[in-house]
């Protein structure tokens, strides 16, 4: 097949469509960076070929070299191969409109998030934070994305994972932030030093049941940062139950447990969560002040 692919795929659109097509032949799941098959070999054709994502119809009909075209064949079929996801096979993913550095170490950028910090967190966040912690930070793409969207806060990356450490210290010196950024060593709160205005985390938040069905793609990733016991809440409860001493006394806390929003209800009825209405999809973050945080501690296990 692979010969039969150099001798008559000619052109980047004979490329993106051929890979398109056994993409979904193979049945591969799709939600790290990009939901359907033609965009994932989009992705995959123009970091082969050097091109930018937004090369537009101009580059289509470009006729690609022999080498070019092993290097193309060579990515897609790892992607079918392996089932490995497309920015763990580029090294790239992109976050918030900012290009992040991204391998196994990490999970795959993707949080919701990025439309609450284009917000600048409005109207939850009635100020400009000047200390911003990104918990359970992984790549550090949120916090990182936070740093550029408020110039003059410093902001803490804090993660368990020394692994993932590494890949947020080199975003930090992608973006050129080694003077207000930095990567922390923590079990959440454990290792950190002040309070901050404004705290955002993407913790584990995978029940038992989603994780032993998650589709292979998923598995690449590191299990630290999804895995979160039976009810996908372990990490949560101890979220909710220390963030009031890491807060500023009108400090803010945004936590996304996405499709364990219902499990977090569950478990708490008494307390009203307040959830982020996102235009662009997605769901699962809640906000709370530390005053809010403070009157439901009793509340909590």
């Amino acid at each position: 097949m692979r010969d039969e692919c150099l001798e008559q795929l000619h052109t980047v659109r004979d490329f993106v469509r051929w890979g398109a097509s056994h993409f979904n032949a193979a049945g591969l799941c799709f939600g790290h960076g990009t939901d359907n098959a033609w965009d994932e070999a989009v992705t995959l054709v123009c970091a082969a070929l050097h091109l930018p994502l937004d090369s537009g119809g101009q580059v289509l009909d470009a006729r690609l070299t022999t080498t070019e075209k092993g290097a193309v064949l060579d990515r897609f079929e790892r992607r079918i191969d392996e089932r490995k996801p497309a920015p763990y096979i580029t090294g790239e993913a992109w976050f918030a409109g900012l290009r992040f550095r991204v391998d196994e170490r990490v999970l795959v950028p993707r949080s919701p998030f990025a439309e609450l910090i284009e917000r600048e967190f409005r109207p939850w966040l009635p100020y400009t934070p000047e200390r911003i912690l990104d918990l359970c930070a992984g790549s550090g793409c949120i916090g990182i994305a936070c740093a550029l969207a408020f110039p003059d806060a410093e902001v803490d990356l804090a993660d368990l994972s020394v692994d993932a450490l590494e890949v947020a210290d080199l975003n930090i010196v992608r973006h050129r932030l080694e003077r207000r950024v930095r990567a922390i060593e923590s079990d959440l709160f454990e290792d950190l030093e002040q309070a901050y205005d404004l705290i955002v985390c993407n913790p584990p938040y995978v029940d038992a049941d989603d994780y032993a069905e998650m589709p292979q793609e998923y598995r690449w990733e590191p299990e630290l940062a999804l895995a979160a016991g039976v009810d996908g809440l372990d990490v949560v409860r101890r979220i909710l139950r220390d963030a009031p001493d890491w807060l500023e006394d009108e400090g803010m806390l945004f936590v996304e447990v996405g499709n364990s929003a219902a499990a977090l209800e569950e478990r708490y009825p008494e307390i009203a969560f307040t959830w982020v209405d996102l235009e662009r999809g997605g769901d699962g973050i809640f906000v709370f002040s530390r005053e809010e945080l403070l009157a439901v501690q009793e509340l909590l296990d």
